[in-house]
C-alpha cells in the first residue's frame, strides 16, 4: 500500500504544490509590482475590481496570492473594503485557468517541457552573466524576464509531472476499497463530497491541487463526475482557510475582506450543491471526457456566483462600513 499508493500521492501533491509555488513566485517576482499598481488603480468600481482582479489572478495561477495581497494592501491602507469585493470575485473567476490548462491532457509534455526551461533559464543565466559593458543594462531587460518565465515554465511542467503521478492511484483506490467506502458516504448526498473537497483544500492550502486530483480520479473512472464536482463546489470553500491565516493580526478592513471571502464562497457553494446534476449536463453539453468536465463546472460555477453576487458589491453598506473602521 505504502508504494502503491501513499508514496504517489505524496511525491505528487508535494510536486504538484511545488511547481505551484514556483511558478507563482516566478510570475509574482516578473509582474507582481506593476500588478499591484494595475489592481491599486483599476479598483473604483466592484465591475472593475472584478475584470482586473481576474486579469490578475489567471497571470500569478494563484487567487490565494490575489486574496492575500488584497488583505494586505486593506491593512496597508492602500484600498478600501469597499473596492474588495469585486477583486474577490474575480479572483474565483481567474483561478479557473490553472484547472482549464489541466483540462488539456498535456501531462506528457511534462517532461520535455522541464528541459526546455531549464535549458531557457540557464542560458538567460549565462547571457546575465556574461554581459559586459554598454549592452548589459539593455539585455537585462531582456534576460529578466526570460529567466523569470522560463521558471514560470519549470514550474508548470513539474504540475504536469505530478498530475501524471497522482492519476496513477486510482487502480489502487479501487483495490484497497477507499472508492467503494467513499461511495458508501457519498451515496446519500452530495453534501459528503463538497465537504471532502473543503477539508482537501483546507489542509494543502491549494484548491487547484485539490481540483486536480479530482480531476485525476474521476478520468481514471474511480470516481463519477457528479461527487467530482461536489468536491470541486467544497474546495472553493476550504480555500478560505488560507485567508482567514492572512487576516489574523491585521485591521478590522482586513478581517472583513477574509469574512467576506468566506461568506461569498459559501454562499454560492450552498447555492450550486443542490444543482450539481445540472452542472453536469450543462457541461456534457461541451465534451465527454470527465476529467474536463470537472475542469469546465469549476469554470462555470465560479463566473455564474461571482457574476450574481456582483450586484450586490454595489450596496453604500459597504462604503459606509469603510468609515466606521
Amino acid at each position: 500500500m505504502v508504494h502503491d499508493l501513499i508514496l504517489p500521492v505524496t511525491l505528487g501533491l508535494a510536486l504538484f504544490l511545488f511547481g505551484m509555488k514556483l511558478m507563482e513566485a516566478a510570475l509574482h517576482a516578473w509582474a507582481g509590482p506593476r500588478l499591484i499598481k494595475l489592481l491599486h488603480t483599476s479598483t473604483k468600481t466592484p465591475w472593475a475590481g472584478l475584470l482586473s482582479s481576474t486579469f490578475i489572478t489567471a497571470v500569478l495561477q494563484s487567487s490565494t496570492a490575489m486574496t492575500v495581497m488584497t488583505i494586505g494592501l486593506v491593512n496597508a491602507g492602500l484600498l478600501s473594503y469597499a473596492r474588495t469585493l469585486g477583486i474577490i470575485l474575480g479572483g474565483n473567476i481567474g483561478t479557473c485557468l490553472t484547472t482549464e490548462l489541466i483540462a488539456l491532457d498535456i501531462s506528457s509534455y511534462g517532461l520535455p517541457l522541464l528541459t526546455l526551461s531549464l535549458l531557457l533559464w540557464a542560458a538567460a543565466v549565462m547571457g546575465e552573466e556574461y554581459s559586459p559593458g554598454v549592452y548589459s543594462s539593455r539585455r537585462l531587460h531582456f534576460l529578466r524576464p526570460l529567466q523569470y518565465g522560463s521558471l514560470a515554465l519549470a514550474g508548470f511542467s513539474l504540475i504536469m509531472i505530478a498530475i501524471r503521478w497522482m492519476q496513477s492511484i486510482g487502480p489502487q483506490l479501487e483495490a484497497y476499497g477507499i472508492i467503494d467506502r467513499l461511495l458508501d458516504h457519498a451515496g446519500d448526498s452530495l453534501l459528503w463530497g463538497a465537504l471532502a473537497g473543503a477539508a482537501v483544500t483546507a489542509l494543502i492550502h491549494s484548491s487547484a491541487a485539490a481540483i486536480a486530483m479530482t480531476m485525476g480520479l474521476v478520468s481514471s473512472g474511480a470516481l463519477p463526475v457528479p461527487l467530482g464536482i461536489a468536491m470541486v463546489i467544497g474546495s472553493n470553500v476550504g480555500t478560505c482557510v488560507t485567508a482567514l491565516i492572512a487576516s489574523i493580526g491585521g485591521t478590522k478592513s482586513g478581517k472583513f475582506v477574509a469574512l467576506s471571502h468566506v461568506i461569498l464562497n459559501l454562499a454560492g457553494a450552498l447555492l450550486f450543491l443542490p444543482f450539481v446534476s445540472l452542472l453536469q449536463t450543462a457541461v456534457s453539453w461541451v465534451t465527454n471526457d470527465a476529467a474536463v468536465q470537472i475542469a469546465h463546472s469549476q469554470t462555470l460555477f465560479n463566473v455564474i456566483s461571482s457574476l450574481l453576487a456582483l450586484p450586490f458589491c454595489y450596496l453604500p453598506l459597504w462604503s459606509r462600513l469603510d468609515h466606521k473602521t
